[in-house]
């Protein structure tokens, strides 16, 4: 990732002391935290899965937040939206969010959006970050932060549930299969509303905010070029190869 050079914002006393334990991580240590303060990472809906990808990330030390999110909260929400509180029921999900994470992380920089991702804003939203996490639950959002992803060249960590079941994969631009090769198109069966456990999302986005962590501080081997698929119900986990399809219309070698 590509490392600032502002001595101004090395780590202090305190960040040094909050993190001690994360540092003492091999291959990670000073050098690793200062990448995550200095890294910006954007997230597409900071819901089931992305309120615990923000929260980790917060936790973790990563220095900006690009957070994407429309509308209020509602009842439905607090079964898995962990940034929502029942207090803020009706009002913007956005504020909860950023109220939430400054209780954790008072040093963090949010850039927080009352949208959700589309055509017209994904180039926007990317341009912000080094790292995309895709937790939003249709399909069309998440190509078009794929295809900004790609051309920009920024990685993508993708998460996503369903039910019991989850997957998660990570995109490297020009070195790994981006999200299309997977899914060439919008499966027919996914819909806006589906059975969630809160838990499950809670997995997938811990291991998502794992891989955002490796890719940004250069630690250890993310799932680029493979998709690790589980089943919670019966805690099967599964990992298989995924190629770059040469007729993707996205990072394909006739692509535009």
């Amino acid at each position: 990732m590509t490392e600032r050079s502002n001595p101004a914002n090395s780590l202090t006393d305190e960040e040094k002391a909050v993190y001690e334990w994360q540092m003492w991580i091999p291959d990670l240590g000073q050098q690793g935290q200062q990448r995550l303060k200095d890294a910006s990472v954007m997230i597409s809906r900071v819901g089931g899965v992305g309120s615990v990808v923000a929260y980790e990330l917060a936790a973790a030390g990563v220095g900006k937040l690009v957070l994407a999110h429309a509308g209020d909260v509602k009842p439905s929400d607090l079964n898995r939206q962990l940034l929502m509180t029942h207090d803020w029921i009706g009002k913007p999900r956005i504020e909860s969010i950023r109220r939430r994470l400054l209780d954790l992380n008072p040093r963090l920089e949010i850039i927080s959006v009352a949208e959700n991702v589309n055509d017209e804003n994904a180039a926007r939203l990317v341009e912000q970050c080094d790292l995309i996490v895709d937790c939003a639950p249709l399909f069309p959002e998440r190509f078009a932060m794929n295809r900004q992803a790609v051309l920009q060249k920024k990685p993508l960590v993708e998460c996503a549930m369903y039910e019991m079941e989850a997957h998660i994969t990570t995109v490297i631009p020009e070195k790994s299969p981006c999200l299309q090769c997977i899914f060439p198109k919008d499966p027919p069966t996914w819909k806006r509303q589906f059975p969630v456990l809160g838990a499950v999302s809670g997995t997938v986005a811990c291991m998502g905010a794992v891989e955002a962590v490796k890719v940004l501080a250069g630690l250890g081997d993310p799932l680029s070029g493979r998709l690790l698929r589980m089943d919670l119900r019966r805690m099967t986990f599964h990992t298989m190869k995924v190629r770059q399809r040469a007729d993707c219309p996205v990072c394909g070698k006739n692509s535009v």
